[in-house]
């Protein structure tokens, strides 16, 4: 476990690893978590408010890396039909369930260590990355 944002409404994401790969990505893998006990109605916000994203229903495409140091801010991938690479068809989870969640970026420079996560209604956190 890498860190643990709390958001709202019970509603929890950890982290559990942040990846870079050969091609130049990032990917971030985690558990979207309802900690508390009634059914949560995950927040429209988390998927961003661009129209192309807002076509493919609730998402993760809100989330961004921000690196302070080298003064620029990461959003989730899309695909060449412009699907955000991230975990999709969002919606609800009930009272203990938790649900695998990823995000795809752009990788940083293997030079940056860390960078501000953040995905709306959630508390933005740092991330080392290796």
């Amino acid at each position: 476990m890498l860190l643990t944002l709390n958001g709202q409404k019970g509603v929890q994401l950890s982290i559990t690893s942040a990846e870079r790969d050969a091609g130049g990505f990032l990917t971030i893998k985690g558990q979207l978590t309802n900690s508390s006990d009634s059914s949560v109605i995950l927040p429209a916000e988390m998927r961003g408010n661009e129209t192309e994203v807002i076509k493919h229903g609730l998402t993760m495409a809100g989330a961004t890396l921000v690196d302070s140091v080298g003064k620029k801010r990461y959003y989730v991938l899309r695909d060449t039909d412009g699907r955000p690479l991230t975990t999709t068809g969002l919606d609800s989870l009930g009272p203990g369930k938790s649900i695998a969640v990823f995000m795809q970026f752009p990788a940083p420079p293997p030079a940056t260590t860390e960078v501000s996560f953040q995905l709306p209604t959630f508390e933005p956190a740092t991330l080392k990355l290796s």
